[in-house]
Protein backbone atom coordinates (compact mmCIF):
# COMPACT_ATOMS: atom_id res chain seq x y z
CA UNK A 1 0.00 0.00 0.00
CA UNK A 2 1.23 3.52 -0.70
CA UNK A 3 -0.45 6.39 0.72
CA UNK A 4 -3.69 4.31 1.21
CA UNK A 5 -3.60 2.99 -1.99
CA UNK A 6 -2.64 -0.56 -3.12
CA UNK A 7 0.38 -0.69 -5.37
CA UNK A 8 0.78 -2.56 -8.41
CA UNK A 9 2.73 -5.42 -8.16
CA UNK A 10 5.54 -6.49 -10.88
CA UNK A 11 2.95 -9.12 -12.06
CA UNK A 12 0.56 -7.15 -12.51
CA UNK A 13 1.56 -4.66 -15.13
CA UNK A 14 -1.33 -3.56 -17.77
CA UNK A 15 -1.03 -5.85 -20.96
CA UNK A 16 -0.54 -3.27 -23.45
CA UNK A 17 3.17 -2.64 -21.72
CA UNK A 18 5.69 -4.38 -23.98
CA UNK A 19 8.04 -6.57 -22.58
CA UNK A 20 10.86 -3.92 -23.01
CA UNK A 21 8.90 -1.75 -20.81
CA UNK A 22 8.15 -3.76 -18.14
CA UNK A 23 11.91 -4.95 -18.00
CA UNK A 24 12.94 -0.96 -17.39
CA UNK A 25 10.28 -0.60 -14.69
CA UNK A 26 10.98 -3.46 -13.09
CA UNK A 27 14.88 -2.40 -12.95
CA UNK A 28 13.87 1.23 -11.32
CA UNK A 29 15.53 2.69 -14.48
CA UNK A 30 14.39 6.35 -14.76
CA UNK A 31 15.68 6.86 -18.35
CA UNK A 32 15.89 4.77 -21.68
CA UNK A 33 17.83 7.66 -24.10
CA UNK A 34 15.32 6.12 -27.01
CA UNK A 35 13.39 9.73 -26.74
CA UNK A 36 16.46 11.80 -26.87
CA UNK A 37 15.83 12.54 -30.45
CA UNK A 38 12.33 13.84 -30.22
CA UNK A 39 9.92 10.55 -31.05
CA UNK A 40 8.50 8.40 -28.53
CA UNK A 41 6.97 5.45 -28.72
CA UNK A 42 3.17 4.51 -29.33
CA UNK A 43 1.82 1.44 -27.71
CA UNK A 44 2.69 -1.55 -30.21
CA UNK A 45 5.81 0.04 -31.19
CA UNK A 46 5.51 2.84 -33.55
CA UNK A 47 7.57 5.73 -33.19
CA UNK A 48 5.82 9.34 -33.49
CA UNK A 49 7.57 12.80 -32.35
CA UNK A 50 6.66 14.24 -29.56
CA UNK A 51 4.77 16.83 -30.48
CA UNK A 52 2.25 13.99 -32.10
CA UNK A 53 -1.65 15.02 -31.17
CA UNK A 54 -1.57 11.39 -29.89
CA UNK A 55 1.44 12.14 -27.26
CA UNK A 56 -0.40 15.84 -26.71
CA UNK A 57 -3.67 13.82 -26.05
CA UNK A 58 -2.82 10.85 -23.93
CA UNK A 59 -0.18 13.48 -22.00
CA UNK A 60 -2.60 15.49 -20.56
CA UNK A 61 -4.63 13.38 -19.69
CA UNK A 62 -1.34 11.90 -17.53
CA UNK A 63 -1.48 15.54 -15.94
CA UNK A 64 -5.11 15.67 -15.55
CA UNK A 65 -4.47 12.47 -13.53
CA UNK A 66 -0.97 14.01 -11.55
CA UNK A 67 -3.29 17.40 -10.65
CA UNK A 68 -6.07 14.63 -9.42
CA UNK A 69 -3.52 13.10 -7.03
CA UNK A 70 -2.69 16.39 -5.57
CA UNK A 71 -5.96 17.09 -4.74
CA UNK A 72 -6.51 13.44 -3.07
CA UNK A 73 -3.69 14.17 -1.11
CA UNK A 74 -5.56 17.49 0.61
CA UNK A 75 -6.65 16.99 4.05
CA UNK A 76 -10.19 17.04 4.31
CA UNK A 77 -10.76 15.13 1.27
CA UNK A 78 -12.91 12.18 2.59
CA UNK A 79 -12.36 8.62 1.96
CA UNK A 80 -15.48 8.51 0.53
CA UNK A 81 -14.27 10.65 -2.39
CA UNK A 82 -10.73 9.56 -1.91
CA UNK A 83 -12.55 6.22 -3.40
CA UNK A 84 -14.24 8.02 -5.96
CA UNK A 85 -10.55 9.77 -7.20
CA UNK A 86 -8.57 6.64 -7.09
CA UNK A 87 -11.64 5.01 -9.57
CA UNK A 88 -11.18 8.06 -11.99
CA UNK A 89 -7.30 8.27 -12.00
CA UNK A 90 -8.02 4.41 -13.12
CA UNK A 91 -10.29 5.03 -15.61
CA UNK A 92 -7.39 8.07 -16.96
CA UNK A 93 -5.21 5.40 -17.15
CA UNK A 94 -7.30 3.85 -19.24
CA UNK A 95 -7.84 6.46 -21.89
CA UNK A 96 -4.45 7.25 -21.78
CA UNK A 97 -3.62 3.80 -23.24
CA UNK A 98 -6.30 4.72 -25.95
CA UNK A 99 -4.77 7.66 -27.32
CA UNK A 100 -1.38 6.19 -27.14
CA UNK A 101 -2.28 3.15 -28.89
CA UNK A 102 -1.34 1.96 -32.72
CA UNK A 103 -4.58 2.04 -34.24
CA UNK A 104 -2.53 -0.27 -36.30
CA UNK A 105 -0.91 -2.63 -33.46
CA UNK A 106 -2.57 -6.38 -32.19
CA UNK A 107 -2.26 -4.62 -29.34
CA UNK A 108 -5.36 -2.89 -29.19
CA UNK A 109 -7.30 -6.13 -28.78
CA UNK A 110 -5.86 -6.50 -25.28
CA UNK A 111 -6.43 -3.09 -23.91
CA UNK A 112 -9.74 -2.86 -21.82
CA UNK A 113 -12.27 -0.81 -22.52
CA UNK A 114 -14.94 1.74 -20.64
CA UNK A 115 -18.32 1.16 -20.32
CA UNK A 116 -21.47 3.09 -19.63
CA UNK A 117 -21.29 2.78 -16.47
CA UNK A 118 -18.70 4.03 -15.78
CA UNK A 119 -20.59 7.39 -17.22
CA UNK A 120 -23.35 6.40 -15.15
CA UNK A 121 -21.02 6.14 -12.09
CA UNK A 122 -19.57 9.79 -12.37
CA UNK A 123 -23.51 11.07 -13.06
CA UNK A 124 -24.60 9.03 -9.67
CA UNK A 125 -22.10 11.08 -7.94
CA UNK A 126 -22.81 14.40 -9.15
CA UNK A 127 -26.17 13.78 -8.39
CA UNK A 128 -25.72 13.13 -4.53
CA UNK A 129 -23.91 15.95 -4.73
CA UNK A 130 -25.77 18.04 -6.28
CA UNK A 131 -29.17 17.28 -3.93
CA UNK A 132 -27.10 19.16 -1.05
CA UNK A 133 -25.98 22.00 -2.80
CA UNK A 134 -28.17 25.43 -3.25
CA UNK A 135 -29.13 26.23 -6.49
CA UNK A 136 -26.74 27.65 -9.15
CA UNK A 137 -27.77 31.30 -9.97
CA UNK A 138 -24.57 32.58 -12.00
CA UNK A 139 -21.08 31.74 -12.81
CA UNK A 140 -18.56 30.67 -10.28
CA UNK A 141 -15.28 32.30 -9.90
CA UNK A 142 -12.73 29.40 -9.10
CA UNK A 143 -11.63 29.54 -5.17
CA UNK A 144 -12.93 29.68 -2.10
CA UNK A 145 -10.91 27.28 -0.41
CA UNK A 146 -7.60 24.99 -1.38
CA UNK A 147 -10.01 22.09 -2.04
CA UNK A 148 -12.17 23.32 -3.74
CA UNK A 149 -9.07 25.63 -6.34
CA UNK A 150 -7.53 22.11 -6.75
CA UNK A 151 -10.79 20.79 -7.69
CA UNK A 152 -11.41 23.64 -10.19
CA UNK A 153 -7.58 22.87 -12.01
CA UNK A 154 -8.33 19.34 -12.40
CA UNK A 155 -11.70 20.38 -14.15
CA UNK A 156 -9.74 23.06 -16.65
CA UNK A 157 -7.37 20.51 -17.25
CA UNK A 158 -9.96 17.97 -18.13
CA UNK A 159 -11.97 20.25 -20.07
CA UNK A 160 -8.49 20.38 -22.33
CA UNK A 161 -8.13 16.61 -22.06
CA UNK A 162 -11.87 16.69 -23.76
CA UNK A 163 -10.91 19.45 -26.30
CA UNK A 164 -7.07 17.62 -27.68
CA UNK A 165 -9.71 14.05 -27.29
CA UNK A 166 -11.91 15.61 -29.89
CA UNK A 167 -8.97 16.98 -31.80
CA UNK A 168 -7.55 13.48 -31.84
CA UNK A 169 -10.98 12.32 -32.90
CA UNK A 170 -10.63 13.99 -36.34
CA UNK A 171 -7.57 12.12 -37.56
CA UNK A 172 -7.60 9.28 -35.51
CA UNK A 173 -10.29 6.54 -34.36
CA UNK A 174 -11.56 6.87 -30.86
CA UNK A 175 -13.95 5.90 -28.33
CA UNK A 176 -16.26 8.33 -27.79
CA UNK A 177 -17.10 6.91 -24.63
CA UNK A 178 -13.59 7.80 -23.64
CA UNK A 179 -14.73 11.68 -24.60
CA UNK A 180 -18.15 11.44 -23.14
CA UNK A 181 -16.40 10.22 -19.89
CA UNK A 182 -13.83 13.62 -19.89
CA UNK A 183 -16.87 15.78 -20.55
CA UNK A 184 -18.81 14.09 -17.40
CA UNK A 185 -15.70 13.97 -15.13
CA UNK A 186 -15.34 17.60 -15.76
CA UNK A 187 -18.64 18.60 -14.93
CA UNK A 188 -17.67 16.63 -11.68
CA UNK A 189 -14.77 18.53 -10.78
CA UNK A 190 -17.08 21.28 -11.19
CA UNK A 191 -19.38 20.30 -8.64
CA UNK A 192 -17.02 18.88 -6.36
CA UNK A 193 -15.38 22.35 -6.09
CA UNK A 194 -18.89 23.77 -5.32
CA UNK A 195 -19.18 21.08 -2.89
CA UNK A 196 -16.05 21.71 -0.83
CA UNK A 197 -17.34 24.90 -0.26
CA UNK A 198 -20.29 24.00 1.00
CA UNK A 199 -18.74 21.00 3.68
CA UNK A 200 -16.79 24.46 5.27
CA UNK A 201 -19.59 27.12 4.33
CA UNK A 202 -17.81 29.08 2.53
CA UNK A 203 -19.82 31.49 0.28
CA UNK A 204 -18.76 30.62 -3.38
CA UNK A 205 -17.01 33.99 -5.17
CA UNK A 206 -19.82 34.73 -8.05
CA UNK A 207 -19.23 35.97 -11.28
CA UNK A 208 -20.35 40.05 -11.17
CA UNK A 209 -20.50 41.67 -14.59
CA UNK A 210 -20.72 44.90 -13.35
CA UNK A 211 -17.77 44.69 -11.30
Amino acid sequence: MANGRPTVSAGHWPLALSHRQKTIEMKNITYTKTGDEGKTSLIGGLRVAKYDDRVEAYGTVDELSAFIGVLYDQEGVTSEMRIVLDTVQNKLFTIESHFALDENSEVKKMIPLLTPDDVAYLEHEIDVMNEQLPELKSFVIPGGNLKASHAHVCRTVCRRAERQGWHLASQHPVDMLDLKYLNRLSDYFFVLARFFCYLENINENNWESNK
